[in-house]
């Protein structure tokens, strides 16, 4: 299991094949939704995607809006869900954020997922909204307070 920055569009287009299997396809998220203005290597989002046996299965991405280190786009493949990958992923995108040093995460969490963000040491900052037909709900963990 390694988790890599994106650095081609190669393994971007890998990023998006995964998203579009899992976002578009699994969950039925419009294509028109999944893909936006940061989905580019020169743009402000860090993409990252993480293999399994020499596969991409997952991938993810963070911005920064407002100092806070937003993660994106978080999804695995469904036959690799019960690896240990997105703890993989999300670890991957706190060490980025915690590189900028940002001192907040957050996400936009389906609520079926809450449990596996608070094993994670992320908490519900808001009520349950909707996102592409999805329930979600806002989740922040903040880093520095881990180390201390």
């Amino acid at each position: 299991m390694d988790a890599i920055k994106i650095t081609s569009e190669i393994e971007l287009k890998k990023a998006f094949s995964i998203r579009k299997e899992v976002f578009v396809e699994e969950q039925g998220v419009p294509l028109e939704d999944e893909f936006d203005e940061f989905d580019t290597l020169e743009g402000s989002a860090l993409h990252i995607l993480v293999y399994y046996q020499d596969k991409a299965v997952g991938t993810g991405r963070i911005r920064w809006v407002g100092g806070v280190g937003k993660l994106e786009r978080i999804c695995i493949l469904k036959p690799y869900r019960q690896f240990g990958l997105g703890k993989v992923i999300i670890g991957a995108l706190e060490t980025i954020a915690k590189e900028q040093e940002t001192s907040q995460v957050k996400l936009h969490g389906q609520t079926q997922a809450e449990g596996f963000y608070k094993k994670l040491g992320y908490y519900v900052a808001s009520d349950v909204f909707m996102e592409d037909g999805i329930p979600h709900l806002l989740m922040k963990k903040e880093l520095f307070a881990e180390s201390l």
